[in-house]
């Protein structure tokens, strides 16, 4: 059983620029996201069938645009898109975890909603500013404000603790709380707490993880966890 890292955040927080980082470092990293774009083709005649065509973009693929404007505000309707993509996106996971041999990374903004939550040794919840993460928002994603306040709205203060709900992690995983404003200079310091949090992971088991390389190593810093209220 390898060495089972979470990624997470709130939408735009960064937390792809931060799998980049763990990959640099020599940790595989599965995009979970982009496991969803492979799952929703495979899945495309049930989609269609429940959703109807109008899923589907000028290709004839499925549209996720459209599709997560259909599901969007519509509790129902999400659960059984879920109840659609999910066994397969779960599936893949497991497939993937069980082929790793050294620490590895499980990057995934509904994290919570992966079988490989139980399973998770410790989850690095990405942060930024809200202003920030709405700029971001707008230059990534070019939709209209209006769609991108609901968006946001739709989240809460989710992965944390709120009226909204809260996204629940293991007890027995270790969180670290990473912040990533963008600012100028605060890139070195997102590295610094990269290594800081892999140097306090090195000891696990019987691996070690190495800041340039892999495994095999100790990461200068210190990997002092630093965990939210109500996790």
């Amino acid at each position: 059983m390898p060495l089972l890292i979470g990624l997470t955040g709130l939408y735009c927080s960064g937390k792809n620029h931060v799998a980049s980082l763990l990959e640099k470092r020599g940790l595989p990293v599965l995009d979970v996201d982009k496991l969803g774009h492979e799952v929703l083709a495979a899945e495309q005649k049930a989609l269609v069938r429940r959703f109807g065509s109008g899923i589907l973009d000028p290709s004839g693929g499925i549209d996720r645009r459209l599709l997560g404007a259909l599901v969007f505000g519509r509790p129902e309707a999400l659960a059984v898109l879920e109840d659609i993509v999910h066994p397969a996106a779960n599936d893949l996971t497991a497939r993937w975890i069980d082929h790793q041999t050294g620490p590895c990374v499980i990057n995934a903004a509904l994290l919570h909603k992966s079988s490989a939550l139980s399973r998770l040794n410790a989850v690095i919840v990405v942060r930024a500013p809200l202003p920030v993460r709405f700029l971001r928002a707008l230059k990534r994603d070019a939709l209209p404000p209006a769609a991108l306040i609901r968006r946001f709205s739709s989240q809460g203060d989710f992965p944390f603790q709120s009226r909204r709900g809260a996204q629940l992690f293991p007890s027995a995983a270790d969180i670290y709380i990473v912040e990533n404003p963008g600012f100028p200079g605060s890139r070195r310091s997102l590295e610094k707490r990269i290594d800081a949090i892999l140097e306090g992971l090195q000891n696990h088991g019987k691996e070690e993880i190495t800041a340039y390389g892999g495994f095999g190593g100790s990461i200068p810093g210190r990997g002092d966890k630093r965990g939210a209220p109500g996790f």
